[in-house]
């Protein structure tokens, strides 16, 4: 069976598009802004609880959610406008910084409060990501569609990478009680500019056929089941999938471990340029593809390849003894994961059904996302059980026969 992606042929960069660029900065604001809030509320919350079963839930809240509601949002997402919804995940977002604010002013955070705050986060990321890529089609078009998708990956690892690094010069600044108010005012322009922003399902024009009525746990089945007979969606729901679950980020978790062994010297050095080699990699695949994406085409078959390559990289990072080679395999690995990573998520979004096209892309969402939850235990426990070279080894060789089984189900049959 050969499936390839209906890519308009004259692809065009989505930084032409004027409504994009400002989604763009104002997207990029939110990410720096949700990282900023983790890192002073961990460090908080850290310093009161010392609590590593927090930091674990933590991680849970943040991806769970998307397991749990992607679908139900995107249903959402097939029947009112898009803008709104990704207002009310950025008014949860400020709800959660003002309620994490207050505890800090009050000295009155309980180990329940972070749980409920770090819960209402992870719901946020929901409502916010499902829904910006809902809008992100009517702001772009089938034409720039891949370019605004790659551009908004690039903008997401830069928001992780900045991030960080701004909520640590914030709260030296300003402390964390007002550090995390501060944080606050990073969500509004994408608020205030989502209030008269010209897009969404409505200004397109035509009939967006019947809406389906939302069902909550009967639209993922439903879903899943008009996937199936998507020969182009579903492996790209597949692969993600299974990206998410065999590894996810969960093998940048167990860094320092890796650091440890390889670094020579301070550990600490060693661990910042392991996660800066992937995050470098990402980088340029971004800017590359974005300026000489011609060279790459968006088909299913390009990036099936290119994750098959990701998990080859990664299951020879894990037994990496030499640190010069671990950082250039991890540099290629980066390359290679924003690559497939947004080449997915274009080419679900170009064939996603228009009548259901938020349910599509929630179910991809939960799959891309939500099964992230689960990649602690295939990498982190196991590694726990066994070592962490031996558990992302398996783990990777685990995504490789997945992605090199949908690779060959793409090849061409021979006739009869």
């Amino acid at each position: 069976m050969t499936s390839t992606v209906a890519v308009p042929p004259v692809a065009t960069s989505a930084l032409r598009i004027p409504g994009y660029r400002t989604f763009l900065i104002t997207f990029m604001l939110a990410m720096m802004a949700d990282n900023i809030e983790h890192v002073i509320s961990y460090w908080v919350a850290f310093q009161k609880f010392h609590s590593a079963a927090l930091g674990g839930f933590a991680v849970v809240s943040h991806w769970l959610p998307y397991l749990m509601f992607s679908v139900p949002v995107g249903a959402l997402n097939d029947r009112f406008d898009s803008r709104r919804l990704i207002q009310a995940g950025m008014v949860l977002f400020i709800t959660a910084s003002l309620g994490w604010g207050y505890f800090f002013v009050t000295d009155s955070l309980q180990m329940w409060h972070a749980m409920v705050l770090l819960t209402l986060h992870g719901c946020a990321g929901v409502l916010w990501g499902t829904s910006s890529q809902m809008l992100l089609y009517d702001i772009v078009g089938t034409g720039s569609l891949a370019s605004a998708v790659r551009l908004n990956a690039t903008a997401r690892y830069l928001g992780v990478l900045v991030g960080p690094g701004v909520g640590s010069i914030i709260m030296r600044t300003f402390g964390p009680t007002r550090g995390i108010f501060v944080n606050t005012l990073f969500y509004l322009p994408l608020v205030f500019w989502l209030v008269g922003a010209p897009y969404g399902r409505h200004f397109r024009g035509g009939s967006t056929g019947p809406k389906r009525a939302v069902r909550g746990f009967a639209d993922i089945v439903q879903t899943i089941r008009d996937v199936r007979g998507m020969p182009v969606v579903a492996p790209m729901v597949l692969l993600a999938g299974a990206a998410s679950f065999f590894i996810g980020n969960s093998y940048q978790a167990q860094m320092p471990g890796f650091a440890h062994e390889l670094g020579h010297g301070d550990p600490g050095l060693a661990y910042t340029l392991l996660l800066g080699a992937d995050a470098a990699g990402a980088l340029l695949a971004g800017v590359l593809l974005e300026t000489r994406g011609t060279w790459l085409p968006t088909t299913a078959a390009s990036a099936l390849k290119i994750a098959f390559l990701w998990g080859c990289s990664l299951f020879m990072f894990s037994f990496m003894s030499w640190y010069p080679a671990a950082i250039g395999v991890l540099f290629v690995a980066g390359f290679l994961e924003l690559s497939f990573s947004s080449m997915t998520q274009a080419i679900v979004q170009l064939n996603a059904p228009d009548t259901i096209r938020g349910r599509v892309l929630g179910l991809f969402s939960m799959s891309a996302s939500g099964l992230r939850a689960f990649s602690g235990v295939t990498v982190g426990l196991l590694g726990s059980v066994t070592n962490i070279h031996l558990s992302l080894g398996l783990s990777a060789l685990a995504f490789v026969g997945v992605a090199g089984l949908l690779l060959f189900r793409q090849q061409p049959q021979p006739a009869a």
